[in-house]
């Protein structure tokens, strides 16, 4: 099964990746390390978080080539905002990122946005996009910018499917991604009955149910676990599909709200 998307710039992206949002400092080189013995080519780190040096390390650690692994950061600040992408590439042990996100609405968001366009023309980073971008402040960028994003990191799990912003992507070539696709385990969505029964039926985790969800409806996933056995888990997702009615079930458990107060 395909485990790439092709962004709107021809840019092979993986479907599914690893997420290092709250991974502690000290844990980031040997989880990423364990992501990749596991499988996954696309790291999801950011300015933010902490720990792009923990993931430079494992990148180099490694010993894969650096054309065979696609590192996504977002930027924290638009204050010096070439010094910003210089810092994440010494961070990450790179000459290129992969894939640079604002991280959220900061303000200038557009100056901030040109200076991003500016290192994807020397090729320093190979693609551009959002996260936290909703209406006014996502079509702000879209209606100014010379270079399309790429991508859009959401909320995104079975409760807040995006399916309005999804349909608005779509029409500009513009990929969601999926930034806590668990929700964070709210909700009892480990429980839920629904997803209890459909993961029974194919053998498989509540978890993987929802991961193939989102793959099978083009969306970007980027789960975050610490431990070896749970990584190995969410990658086995390629091995089979949801029937039709399984995905309009799901479907169906949509409310279109954020778990976690989004946008803010």
């Amino acid at each position: 099964m395909r485990e790439t998307v092709t962004l709107n710039n021809q840019v092979e992206m993986p479907i599914l990746g690893y997420g290092v949002y709250q991974i502690p400092t000290g844990d980031t080189r040997r989880c990423v390390l364990d992501a990749f013995q596991a499988g996954y080519r696309l790291i999801d780190t950011a300015q933010h978080y902490g720990n792009e040096a923990g993931v430079g390390e494992a990148v180099l650690a490694s010993g894969l080539p650096r054309e065979d692994i696609f590192l996504t950061t977002k930027l924290q600040s638009n204050r010096n905002v070439a010094g910003l992408i210089e810092a994440s590439l010494q961070k990450l042990r790179t000459d290129y990122i992969d894939l640079l996100l604002i991280h959220w609405v900061m303000g200038n968001d557009l100056a901030t946005y040109r200076v991003m366009e500016d290192y994807y023309k020397q090729g320093k980073v190979r693609a551009i996009g959002l996260s936290n971008f909703y209406g006014r402040d996502f079509e702000q960028i879209i209606n100014h910018c010379e270079i399309m994003p790429a991508v859009s990191q959401l909320e995104t799990h079975v409760f807040y499917q995006q399916k309005d912003a999804r349909a608005f992507y779509k029409k500009h070539g513009v990929y969601l991604e999926s930034w806590s696709p668990f929700g964070e385990g709210k909700a009892n969505i480990f429980q839920n009955p629904m997803l209890t029964s459909i993961a029974k039926n194919y053998g498989k985790t509540i978890a993987q149910i929802i991961l193939r969800f989102f793959i099978q409806n083009d969306i970007i996933v980027i789960p975050k676990s610490s431990w070896k056995e749970r990584m190995r888990e969410n990658r086995e997702v390629f091995d089979f599909s949801l029937s039709d009615e399984d995905m309009r079930n799901i479907e169906a458990m949509d409310t279109n709200k954020s778990l976690f107060g989004w946008p803010y």
